[in-house]
This record gives structure tokens, sequence and C-alpha cells, in this order.
């Protein structure tokens, strides 16, 4: 597309040039799409604001998503900001009819994300939510791959990942905020929302499930200063239960205090005809943000790796593989939404649904009993 007028001109709530996830993932992503233009952009300080726009050739600079909002030379408002600043910034979009794309969590609990998402069902716009694994290619080719019967009928699925740098003994500075569950942050936030978004995605709904949420640290050390603060998050989440076909699934999410990034992860599928086994590409990295080793083993023994297909990809060659091509699918997924005029994929709606698990393995280790998954 080379008239930048029918460009979907894209505003960036909390698009500080130095170390904001705006910065290293939505703006390179952004620059590969050729369908949109980044126009505005907003800090919570003037001389950043300023440095932001220059940096990333937007026209317009602002310290506030409202006046970011209301600008006529944006469509697409993106919110990158923390947790408990979602809320405000998606509140602005909406009022001026702008479609919004949200980070994960949407809200800081469930019953703000209910308020927001039916805001944005109200007002008409197109609104998505920031689970990447939604498109990532090799999230997509193992989905077809079960549904197409490659192991037959599954019957467990287990699912081990980290999510360190939160959850352990020790934490960086910048990420010190996170030990108040108030602000939305942390392992069973964060991290358990991001890994049951990409199971179910593969697998299908929870049904039932069992589950412990624990706080192994009542305080924590902040690692550059070595000062001892509280911590009310949990570290360690684990659940076990049914998928609503029956099958039998588990999920282990661990903190650490890790600084050199998170351990690797482990998916284990296993159905009545073979077994997908899925390691990291990459190590260091998130399920949602890599590519992913895939070994299919048939009920006879042999096992081959499987590369995911070229059409699982559908950005540019040019855009780097990992988070930022994640991201840039879920923008070409925003993008298709707006010309056709449909929902996105994932939206609020679905965010809304993994606030409201995250409420029940909570409810579940609070009672020591399963608990039913609403639809």
């Amino acid at each position: 597309m080379s008239d930048r007028r029918q460009r979907i001109r894209v505003g960036i709530v909390g698009a500080s040039p130095g170390g904001s996830w705006a910065a290293a993932t939505h703006l390179p992503a952004l620059a590969h799409l050729e369908e949109f233009a980044v126009t505005a952009v907003a800090t919570s300080k003037p001389e950043t604001a300023r440095e932001a726009a220059a940096k990333f050739g937007a026209a317009h600079a602002f310290t506030g998503a409202a006046d970011l909002a209301a600008h006529p030379d944006v469509d697409l408002v993106v919110v990158s900001v923390k947790s408990a600043g979602h809320a405000e910034a998606i509140r602005a979009a909406l009022a001026a009819g702008k479609h919004v794309y949200s980070e994960w969590p949407l809200g800081v609990d469930a019953t703000e994300t209910a308020e927001l998402a039916e805001a944005a069902a109200a007002a008409g716009v197109v609104h998505a939510i920031g689970l990447q694994g939604y498109h990532s290619p090799s999230a997509l080719f193992v989905r077809d791959l079960i549904a197409e019967g490659r192991i037959g009928r599954v019957e467990s699925a287990a699912f081990i990942t980290p999510g360190d740098p939160w959850g352990g003994a020790r934490i960086p500075e910048v990420l010190a905020w996170g030990t108040d569950p108030a602000a939305g942050a942390g392992v069973l936030t964060i991290m358990v929302g991001h890994a049951l978004a990409t199971f179910e995605h593969l697998v299908g709904g929870l049904a039932q499930v069992s589950a412990v949420v624990a706080n192994l640290h009542k305080k924590v050390v902040v690692t550059e200063t070595g000062e001892h603060i509280a911590n009310q998050a949990p570290g360690q989440v684990a659940l076990t239960g049914r998928l609503s076909d029956g099958a039998v699934a588990s999920l282990t999410v661990h903190g650490g205090s890790g600084t050199a990034g998170p351990d690797e992860f482990l998916l284990r599928i296993a159905g009545t005809e073979g077994t997908l086994t899925i390691t990291p590409v990459l190590a260091g990295v998130y399920p949602h943000w890599t590519e992913w080793n895939i070994r299919l083993r048939s009920v006879g023994g042999v096992t081959n790796t499987l590369d995911v297909p070229a059409r699982y990809r559908v950005v540019p060659e040019n855009v780097p593989d990992g988070p930022i091509a994640n991201v840039a699918a879920l923008y070409r997924e925003i993008g298709q939404a707006i010309d056709q005029g449909r929902d996105a994929n994932p939206d609020f709606a679905t965010a809304l649904h993994y606030h409201r698990l995250l409420e029940t393995l909570e409810r579940a280790s609070q009672t020591g009993r399963s608990q039913p998954v609403a639809e």
C-alpha cells in the first residue's frame, strides 16, 4: 500500500524510546507493515515524548492518552503502559471512537476487565488484546496438526513454562512494582495469562480445574540495591484439570530469580495415535515469543521433527523472528478486522475469559476444591 493516506494511523501510549515494550516490539513491527503509519506517541514526560516522536518518525507527541486519542490523525490507539494504567488509556480511546489494541492484561482484575470489554463492545470499534500466542506461526501449525488428527484424539496435555524474573527471592528494580497484586502484574496475571491463552488455543478450553497458587517469598530482594521489600504476589502456579473434551491437562508456571532470562519450556500433547513434544528454538524466551522445535512420535515409535510451513508466517520476511514477528502478525489481524468490519481475534472478550479463568484458579487454590470453568 503506497498511499500513506490509506494507512491505519497509529498512536502509541507508552512509547518511551528506551527500554519500553513498545520500543522493543510494537514500533519495529509497525516499521515493517506498509498498511500502518505511526503518527503519534505519548509518554509521561514532554522530553521523552518529543524524543520518541523524533526517533520513530511520529508527527505528534503527547503526555496524555486522552490528547493522543482525540487527535484526528489517530485511527488506532495502542496501550503499552503498566497494567494499572490500561483502563484510563483504553477509556480515552473508546471515548474518542478509536480502535484500540491493549497489551495483556487488559485490566487489573476481572471486574475492571468486564467494564472495559462492555464499553468496547458498545463503542462499536475494533478492540484487540496482546496475547501473542494466538498468532505464533508455531502455535498455529501445532493447532492445525491436532485439529487434523495427526495424533488422534488428545488424551493429555502438559505444559511447563517459566514465570521469571518474577516469583523468586530476588526481583529486578524495574519490576518491583509487580510485588503488589493490585498492580495487575506478576507471575499469575501476566505469565499464567499468556501461558493459558497459548495452551487453550492449541488444545481447547478447560472445563474443570484444581490449582495451587503460592507465594513462597513474603519479602524479596531488589537485585540492584539489596533492599528487602514486601511481596504479596504469588510466584508459583500449578493446575490440573480436564479439557472440555475430557482430556487431562496440567500447567505449571514456575517463578524464579534468574537474571539471564527465563528457562526453557516444555509442552507435551499425547493422543491416541501419537505424541507432540515441543521445546523452544531459542533459550531465554517465553512460549508466545519464540519459534518452536516440534517433534511428532507415532504410536509405532517413529519420531520426526516437523518444520513449520512458510504459509503460517503472515508478515514480511524481513521482520525479525520472535516477539516482533508475533506482534506484527497481530497488527495484521487488527488491520484486516478494521478493513472487513469484523471483530479482531483475540479481542477484549477473549481477555475477559482469561481474567475470569485466573480468578477461578485462585478460588480453586483458596478452597482446595476443583472448580468448574465458566463459559
